[in-house]
C-alpha cells in the first residue's frame, strides 16, 4: 500500500473542507452578528499496527481537520436607526422560533410588525421576559431601550428585552443567518453578568471578508500542491506496475 496517496488526498480532504468554511464565512459576512467557523488541522495515527513501538512500518499519519464557531464579538457601528441594537458583551437576543423555541442571536437589526410586536429580519418574535415584546401600533412614541434592556414607548414601559449569556455557547446548535439553538437539556443560559445593549448600533459579522479572501488563496494553493503530489505518486506507481509487467 503506497502510504503517500492516502496522505495526500487526506490533505485534498482536509483543505476542501477548509474552502467550504471559507466559502460560508465569506457569504455570512454581510449578517449583522454572524459567527464566523474556523478549521482546525491535526493528525490522526492509522494504518494496522502489528508491533509496539514508534518505528512499527504499520502505522502511519493521516491529516484531518475539525471546525469550530469563533463567538468573538464583532465591531459595533452606528446605524441612524433607532430599531438597530447591539451587544456589547457576550450575550444573545432571544427570539421565538416558528416551532416554538427560542433561538438566539446576536443580529439586533428590529422591525415591527403588523401586531405591534418587535421582531427580527426574519420575521421572529424578539421575546422579553414574559414572552414576545408586544408594542402599541397606535403609539407614535419613539422605542426607546436602555443600556440594561428596559423598554419604552415613550414615558410608557414595555417590559424588559430577554438577553441570554452561555457558559460555553460552542455547545449551541447553529441554524442559519446567525441563529443559533440549544439543543443539549443541561446547556442552560446563565444570568446576564457582562452584556448591555446599545440601540442605534449594529454588530458586524466577526468574519473579514479580506482575511477570508487571503486564506482561500492559501487553501487552493494547498489542495493545488496535494494534487500534484498525487498525481506524481500515481504517475510512479504506474511506471513500477509496468516495470515488473515487463521485466525484460
Amino acid at each position: 500500500m503506497d502510504v503517500s496517496l492516502y496522505q495526500a488526498a487526506a490533505a485534498m480532504n482536509a483543505t476542501d473542507h477548509w474552502q467550504n468554511l471559507i466559502s460560508d464565512n465569506l457569504t455570512s459576512a454581510s449578517i449583522p452578528g454572524a459567527r464566523k467557523q474556523e478549521i482546525m488541522f491535526s493528525a490522526v495515527q492509522a494504518g494496522l499496527p502489528v508491533g509496539i513501538g514508534s518505528h512499527n512500518p504499520s502505522s502511519y499519519i493521516i491529516p484531518t481537520t475539525s471546525s469550530a464557531i469563533n463567538f468573538q464579538q464583532g465591531e459595533l457601528h452606528p446605524s441612524g436607526n433607532s430599531m438597530d441594537f447591539a451587544l456589547e458583551g457576550k450575550g444573545f437576543f432571544c427570539v421565538q422560533l416558528p416551532d416554538g423555541q427560542t433561538g438566539y442571536t446576536r443580529d439586533g437589526q428590529f422591525q415591527l410588525n403588523a401586531k405591534g410586536q418587535l421582531t427580527t429580519a426574519q420575521g421572529f418574535a424578539v421575546l422579553g421576559g414574559s414572552g414576545p415584546v408586544q408594542l402599541d401600533p397606535q403609539n407614535t412614541e419613539p422605542l426607546t431601550i436602555s443600556a440594561s434592556g428596559d423598554i419604552s414607548q415613550g414615558s410608557e414601559p414595555k417590559g424588559k428585552l430577554k438577553i441570554a449569556e452561555f457558559a460555553d455557547p460552542a455547545q449551541l446548535t447553529a441554524l442559519s443567518r446567525g441563529l443559533f439553538r440549544s439543543d443539549d437539556p443541561k446547556l442552560k443560559p446563565l444570568d446576564v453578568s457582562s452584556t448591555s445593549v446599545r440601540q442605534g448600533f449594529v454588530e458586524s459579522a466577526n468574519s473579514s471578508p479580506t482575511v477570508e479572501m487571503a486564506s482561500l488563496i492559501t487553501a487552493m494553493r494547498m489542495f493545488e500542491s496535494n494534487e500534484k503530489v498525487l498525481q506524481m505518486q500515481s504517475d510512479r506507481m504506474s511506471r513500477e506496475i509496468s516495470d515488473l509487467g515487463n521485466p525484460s
